[in-house]
């Protein structure tokens, strides 16, 4: 008798759990936030929202995008690194939150690599080298003759660490001594650059294209060894300065947090490499000012892995204290 009730309790909980697993409902069932590491307005937001919209038709439902900038993209990071491992929340993220801030900061709150699962490489950025109006200089050179007279003057604005690494490299090699101003974010710096507040600073051409058009912004040089196709007219900040290995551009990708259970990662990387990889996203981008890099996770991972350690021999390069 006990036994025939032991088998009958044991075909009921194995009913129960049968109905339960079949009464979850199929990813997804409910909105996904996208996260950004910076302000409304900068490369990555733009970037988010494009592939936002996409995705939302991809899968059926909403995706919302949130801006959640500050500490350099440790807000960002550490709340979509807490988040549910259930597909809903996942970031936008760049160099800055993944290669970058592990030698940047003492305390990360965060692991970039431990604490993500890769989804998709998105692009990567070209940075320039900008003035406001107000600097009356046209090229490399010219700054650095306008510094001999305005030595005290001379500083960068900076709201992303690609744009202070490249702008502390460039001043340790031009010996500008310039003061370093941090920004909550690169429209904010752009902001005071415009504004004649700073001096100079590295921007992504994304954010900056439309100020250099307008002519609100002077471009003066790119951050990448060999000119880009994006900005042909400039030349590389090494050939400027007559110095080789000046190189440095930013990647974008998708990440959500860590252990996402593997149908799920799957089906958001599947979605996501489609759009990436479509001929009209890829054309938004290059209009935008970004240069596609399509990946899906497979690869995307070990670059991410690889790129920590580039990025940390470019923060010794440059001369940076951790914080």
């Amino acid at each position: 008798m006990y036994s025939l009730l032991k088998k009958l309790c044991i075909a009921a909980c194995a009913g129960l759990a049968c109905g339960a697993a079949q009464a979850q409902p199929a990813y997804p069932s409910q909105p996904l936030h996208m996260i950004t590491a910076f302000a409304a307005g900068s490369a990555s937001d733009i970037v988010a929202r494009m592939i936002a919209e996409r995705l939302q038709g991809a899968l059926g439902q909403s995706v919302i995008v949130e801006n959640k900038p500050g500490a350099s993209g440790q807000v960002a990071s550490d709340y979509v690194a807490r988040a549910a491992p259930d597909g809903y929340t996942i970031m936008l993220a760049t160099n800055t939150t993944h290669s970058s801030n592990p030698y940047l900061f003492k305390n990360l709150r965060y692991d970039p690599i431990k604490d993500f699962t890769p989804l998709v490489q998105v692009c990567n950025f070209p940075f320039v080298l900008v003035v406001g109006k107000q600097v009356p200089v046209k090229s490399v050179g010219e700054l650095l003759e306008y510094a001999k007279t305005n030595r005290s003057a001379m500083n960068y604005a900076y709201g992303n660490s690609t744009g202070q690494i490249a702008a502390a490299s460039f001043d340790k090699i031009t010996g500008l001594d310039a003061a370093a101003i941090p920004y909550k974010s690169t429209p904010q710096a752009m902001t005071d650059i415009i504004g004649g507040r700073a001096t100079f600073m590295f921007v992504d051409l994304a954010s900056a294209a439309g100020h250099i058009q307008s002519g609100s912004l002077r471009a003066l040089a790119v951050s990448t060894e060999r000119r880009s196709a994006l900005a042909p007219d400039l030349p590389p900040v090494s050939e400027a300065l007559g110095k080789p290995g000046f190189d440095l551009a930013a990647w974008v990708g998708i990440f959500g947090p860590a252990g996402l259970p593997q149908p799920v990662a799957q089906r958001l990387g599947d979605e996501l490499y489609r759009i990436v990889a479509s001929s009209e996203v890829q054309q938004k981008l290059k209009q935008m000012g970004a240069d596609p890099t399509p990946a899906r996770a497979a690869e995307f991972g070990p670059f991410v892995v690889r790129q920590k350690a580039v990025w940390g021999e470019k923060v010794s390069q440059a001369g940076i204290e951790p914080q």
